[in-house]
């Protein structure tokens, strides 16, 4: 019985979340709405909200007499009652709206101190660019042919809407970089779907290898491979002592030994992978071959890390010439 309440629930949860969205978007627009509907659609939201209760509250009771706090029952309840891929999209969006925030004041999501970040998103920047003047145009010519006021409007509000929401993405992707932490962990994301922590004793290999196998952003192949492609591509293949766990952007969750994902700038990130403590007399070389940059030139101190996987460049990296003594040669 309870189980066939708690799909009810759920059943019911798709149902009135469009409803009141749709209601939502039209208050805001201005439209007029008569009293019966109006009436109907919040009707069939308190009913909603009444059946999610009733399912919720044994289920947050039952908790409590387990010894849980009233937080994590509250969450436990709440987990058997919404759908994963509810919840996962709604935290998906509010995290990519945020991001949109972030990038307009030039910040960065959680870099630590000493961290490197490594962007991925040059293979789609330009397709996003695109999208989002698919969607401008789409919703400029839609609401010049579109006759009908309150079709007009609702077409409006949700092409703005989408349109705000291609650059809330992006914004997320540039905000949230993949991280190589100060101790070789490493934090796999993509925007605001998809995060994973490789703590660094786990990584036992890394190199540059570009591939190209076509797919969706998240693949798992037959061998515990996990492919985080940007671009139908990935550029880093990082090699892990045992299988770490990572959850898909709608909740499904897996396991790979194998993580292959983009970055912009492959070697840099090979070489901050695989970097190692300094030992006395060993020599220092620089995390990314010389740009011409002052900064691409500095080499960590004699108190930093030495890169390895990376050969020091001819251009800064030079051992200091030895000169002769003063004097030395003449009769």
């Amino acid at each position: 019985m309870r189980t066939t309440a708690q799909r009810a629930a759920r059943a019911a949860l798709w149902v009135a979340l469009p409803a009141e969205l749709a209601l939502v978007v039209c208050l805001v627009g201005g439209v007029r709405i008569t009293g019966a509907v109006l009436l109907a659609v919040e009707a069939l939201v308190v009913g909603v909200l009444a059946l999610e209760a009733a399912v919720m509250w044994p289920l947050y009771t039952a908790r409590r007499r387990a010894g849980e706090g009233r937080r994590a029952a509250a969450s436990s309840a709440v987990r058997a009652v919404v759908p994963v891929a509810v919840r996962r999209l709604m935290v998906h969006e509010l995290r990519a709206l945020h991001s949109l925030g972030v990038w307009s004041v030039r910040r960065r999501h959680r870099i630590p101190a000493g961290a490197l970040p490594f962007s991925y998103t040059e293979p789609q920047t330009g397709t996003m660019w695109v999208l989002f003047s698919a969607s401008v145009l789409e919703t400029v010519v839609l609401a010049l042919v579109v006759p009908w006021p309150l079709v007009h409007l609702i077409l409006l509000v949700v092409g703005v809407y989408g349109t705000v929401f291609v650059v809330a993405l992006h914004a997320a992707c540039v905000t949230r970089p993949h991280v190589v932490e100060a101790d070789g962990s490493l934090r796999l994301r993509y925007g605001a779907l998809f995060d994973l922590r490789v703590p660094a004793p786990l990584i036992t290999a890394a190199r540059v290898e570009r591939r190209y196998d076509g797919g969706g952003l998240v693949r798992v192949d037959e061998n515990g491979g996990l492919d985080l492609a940007v671009g139908s591509g990935t550029t880093v293949t990082v090699e892990l002592a045992e299988p770490v766990e990572f959850v898909r952007p709608l909740g499904r969750s897996g396991s790979a030994r194998t993580l292959r994902f983009h970055a912009d700038d492959p070697r840099a990130a090979v070489a901050a992978l695989s970097r190692r403590p300094l030992t006395p007399g060993a020599p220092v070389t620089p995390p990314y071959p010389c740009r011409g940059s002052r900064r691409a030139r500095t080499p960590p101190g004699p108190t930093g890390r030495a890169y390895e996987g990376e050969p020091p460049c001819s251009c800064c990296c030079r051992p200091p010439k030895e000169r002769p003594p003063r004097g030395a040669g003449l009769p």
